[in-house]
């Protein structure tokens, strides 16, 4: 069967491969007589090879094709007159594998999704949360012996270094709770020189030992410092770590004993908080785990590493979904004004938040268990009268061709800010109920990253389309441009222009 491709300037487009949008390119699948999918089409195969012919020379190639992927190397064969490589153009890496891993594995026709080939569904129903970190990173469930050690270990750096400390009491009151997790996270590495490849000049991370410190600081960390930043953020003195409780509960400890001497959590809340850190722990390459791979490409510390990851998180698109489900519930209102809300998505002038995602065409996994999760919440603390809203919303999307036609089902988001804010959390810490868990996932990928004897410096290439050479042209020759360099001033700034004019 055949395929259309289309190029520019010598790139393979992507999208219009997908699309078929041009007729440039003629690609032939085949693969040994198995019926695969490809590009929303099924071929029939005899060879595990893709053969592409240029219809600019006429030239034929043959690709080989290993797990349904073709490398990009391969296609440096075909080039042009002048010499030059085809590249292939994928802006956001729709369409793009830029590495081998083993960590999760995502079927986002079927709605699956595994750590190390363990169902997610199991997980959440038999796991904890640090015994997941510990399947992410090691590839195995741990024995008991090993788990034993391993949460002992995480649970001694929960104790952080005091300057964390002096720093986070420095932030403003209306700091951003994720600004500070982040700066901090970036300052552990000035505090712990000895674990900066680039400070000590050796590859200090090839030894076990040493990674495996690393590993065990930043999760016992990561909920030390999260808390630190919570308590100055609402003005109340920091908790020490409580060695005796488990992370989860120990995480919760910090956040809301005030002077009590037995403070614990209710084991209930305890609970569902480990399963959502289950759930969160891990998928694939998405903006923030790139982020670390790329970082990590560099050579850079794990603490810079996985500050940057958490700084990818905090964007809106990423780690501020359930956020946006929160706000979007509640200015719906009520049930009776989700038929009108549904009108406007459908024209363009609402947006819908909790529904679809880039990789998932069906419904979300993770999503089903957190729904189960609310009621447990709801059962404890009382019903969130948005839940409400967001069962009435599910039920006519899912019911309704427009949604349907789109693949636009529930993601682990729809619900977990209900949850989020029924257990008393401010929304401003949504963020970093996603990132203490996420720090699991992405050790799991620097580890591995660190290993793969493929490993590169991250160093994508760019279709240039800007000026060709031009010369320098003095100031006084010039003409206007249409540069827009206008900024918006504050009260204090327009005083002093009107002061300095005068």
């Amino acid at each position: 069967m055949n395929k259309q491709r289309a190029y520019d300037d010598n790139y393979i487009n992507n999208a219009s491969v997908i699309k078929q949008q041009k007729e440039v390119f003629i690609v032939r699948d085949s693969l040994n007589m198995i019926r695969i999918q490809q590009l929303g089409q099924q071929f029939n195969a005899t060879k595990s090879t893709l053969t592409i012919q240029d219809s600019r020379s006429g030239k034929k190639y043959e690709i080989p094709i290993s797990n349904n992927f073709i490398k990009a190397s391969d296609l440096e064969k075909i080039k042009d007159d002048n010499g030059s490589i085809i590249r292939s153009y994928d802006p956001g890496y729709m369409n793009t594998v830029n590495c081998t891993s083993k960590i999760s594995f995502i079927d986002g026709d079927n709605g699956i999704l595994e750590y190390r080939g363990y169902p997610i569904e199991q997980l959440a129903e038999k796991s904890t949360y640090l015994e997941v970190a510990f399947l992410l990173i090691y590839g195995e469930l741990p024995t008991q012996l090993q788990y034993d050690k391993w949460c002992k270990k995480i649970q001694t750096h929960t104790f952080v270094h005091q300057d964390l400390y002096g720093l986070l009491s420095q932030f403003r009151y209306d700091a951003h709770p994720m600004g500070m997790v982040i700066s901090s996270l970036s300052a552990v590495s000035t505090l712990h020189p000895e674990a900066n490849p680039a400070l000590s000049g050796q590859n200090i991370y090839a030894d076990q030992k040493s990674r495996n410190k690393q590993i065990h600081r930043m999760i016992g960390s990561i909920t030390t410092i999260t808390s630190l930043a919570y308590r100055n953020r609402i003005g109340r003195q920091p908790n020490q770590p409580h060695q005796q409780l488990g992370y989860v509960d120990n995480f919760l400890y910090m956040m809301d004993r005030l002077n009590e001497s037995s403070y614990t959590p209710h084991p209930t809340i305890a609970k569902v908080l480990d399963i959502l850190f289950i759930l969160h722990a891990e998928h694939e390459l998405n903006c923030s785990t790139s982020a670390v791979r790329h970082l990590t490409s560099s050579g850079v510390d794990i603490y810079t590493a996985i500050a940057g990851a958490a700084a990818a998180l905090y964007g809106p698109k990423h780690g501020g979904a359930n956020e946006a489900v929160l706000r979007m519930l509640e200015k719906i209102g009520s049930k009776q004004n989700i038929p009108q809300f549904i009108e406007n998505v459908k024209n363009k002038k609402a947006l819908l938040f909790g529904f679809g995602h880039r990789v998932y065409k069906s419904y979300d996994p993770r999503a089903k268990i957190v729904k189960q999760l609310a009621y447990q919440v709801f059962d404890l603390v009382g019903k969130d009268p948005l839940i409400e809203i967001a069962l009435e919303l599910e039920n006519i999307a899912l019911n309704d061709k427009y949604f349907k036609d789109r693949s636009l089902y529930p993601n682990v988001d729809f619900y977990t800010g209900i949850i989020y804010k029924a257990l008393g959390f401010p929304t401003d810490m949504f963020p970093l109920l996603f990132a203490i868990p996420r720090i699991s996932g992405w050790l799991a990928h620097w580890c591995e990253f660190l290993d793969d004897p493929e490993n590169k410096i991250v160093r994508p290439r760019q279709n240039y389309q800007g000026y060709k050479t031009r010369e320098y042209v003095p100031i006084d020759q010039r003409k206007q441009t249409d540069a827009y360099i206008h900024a918006p001033s504050t009260s204090f700034s327009t005083r002093r222009n009107v002061s300095v004019q005068k």
